[in-house]
């Protein structure tokens, strides 16, 4: 069987790769302290699992429009509207299978052969992928280790050609954590729409950020024409499986778009449109609750990482994760990159961390904190006894 160029294009999600071997060793008995996958260990809040079983009792399980319920899309609009300010309409939005489906979506919608694609490096795994897979150029972009990697105007202003297309920013930022700040976020703003490039803004984790309010850069003056946002309810509302996310941009990007979802999934999940109803519409106070505490576990990680000689990590402002250095480690007992040490403290000390080259960089690996303090605490416990044996 003879596949085509463009699968050939992608690679398999190292996160979800990691996920898999440590669930495999589990399986197998061994005591894994698992901080790789990007997932909240809180479970969906009450009254959004509620709501779900009462779409279920409801006999809510046909199919619905592709880009989701009109009830759906209004909430999904009105809480982006209360939250941050913006003013889209239904017709600016569209419901995806998740925030990935959201991305995929968008990049098929706007790029093509050969068009460039600016990634501030690190970047989530998927978007080199994806932006492969359409056939574009992904222009890697570096930030800086001792700006905590925080993106910006003038690391993409050099990048900017002729043949650029899309600008990503996700911020908070997987799996650095790095926080554009307003001020910093429209002056990228204004050199994309200056040269008509299309801003595409991640919002996977916009509530989960420590040292500043949370806002999105669509509620900007000018923004609309020249933004595309899209975000998820997973991290949000601890709704990973659920798998809805959502996508705001022009009535013309939305209507494409949907054509496509018509063809390629459909509709989202019936009963998990009903609960993001639920989530959208009800208290925020379980997202506040989960924030506080990742705020005390993102304390105790930075603070224990960089006790560890030779390691720094910086801090991160968002999400909940931490983009460590270990680059101390290299050259010792057979350990020469972040693929290495990740793959030996997996088998060594069985912690699951991801490797810095799923991210684009060399010398880092991502620790998530959405994991109890005890394992956090034996998790660091076990790095610290991996380093310190490498000779």
């Amino acid at each position: 069987m003879e596949f085509s160029a463009r699968v050939g294009r992608i690679s398999e999600s190292t996160t979800m790769a990691v996920t898999a071997e440590a669930g495999r060793l589990k399986r197998a008995g061994v005591d894994v302290v698992a901080l790789g996958a990007g997932e909240p260990d809180f479970p969906t809040p009450e009254h959004i699992k509620q709501a779900a079983i009462r779409a279920i009792e409801a006999n809510f399980t046909r199919y619905t429009a592709a880009g989701g319920i009109p009830e759906l899309r209004e909430a999904i609009v009105a809480w982006h509207a209360r939250e941050f300010g913006t003013d889209y309409a239904p017709s600016e939005c569209i419901a995806t299978v998740g925030g990935k489906h959201a991305i995929f979506n968008c990049l098929a919608a706007l790029v093509g052969d050969g068009d460039e694609v600016i990634l501030p490096v690190p970047y989530w795994v998927t978007f080199f992928d994806v932006i492969n897979y359409y056939g574009g150029a992904p222009v890697r972009v570096a930030t800086s280790e001792s700006n905590s990697f925080a993106l910006t105007a003038s690391d993409i202003e050099g990048a900017l050609t002729d043949r650029t297309k899309v600008v990503v920013v996700n911020s908070p930022n997987n799996p650095s954590g790095a926080v554009v700040n307003r001020a910093e976020f429209e002056k990228i703003l204004a050199l994309t729409s200056s040269r008509g490039v299309t801003l595409l803004s991640d919002e996977c984790y916009s509530h989960f950020v420590y040292s500043a309010e949370p806002f999105s850069i669509a509620a900007s003056a000018g923004a609309k024409p020249a933004t595309v946002v899209t975000g998820s309810l997973s991290k949000t509302f601890a709704m990973t499986g659920w798998r809805l996310g959502y996508l705001l941009g022009s009535a013309e990007l939305i209507s494409n778009v949907n054509k496509l979802q018509s063809h390629a999934t459909s509709n989202p999940n019936s009963i998990a449109q009903k609960a993001a109803v639920e989530a959208l519409t009800g208290p925020m106070e379980p997202v506040y609750e989960m924030l506080e505490q990742y705020r005390a576990r993102r304390a105790y990680v930075v603070a224990a990482l960089n006790e560890i000689p030779g390691v720094s990590c910086p801090q991160p402002h968002g999400a909940f994760y931490a983009y460590p250095n270990i680059s101390c480690a290299f050259g010792k007992g057979g350990v020469n990159c972040a693929m290495d040490f990740a793959k030996k403290l997996l088998s060594d000390e069985h912690v699951a961390v991801v490797p810095g080259e799923a991210f684009g960089t060399s010398e880092q690996v991502r620790l998530s904190y959405a994991a109890s303090m005890q394992e956090l605490e034996e998790g660091i416990r076990r790095i610290r006894r991996f380093i310190a044996k490498l000779t």
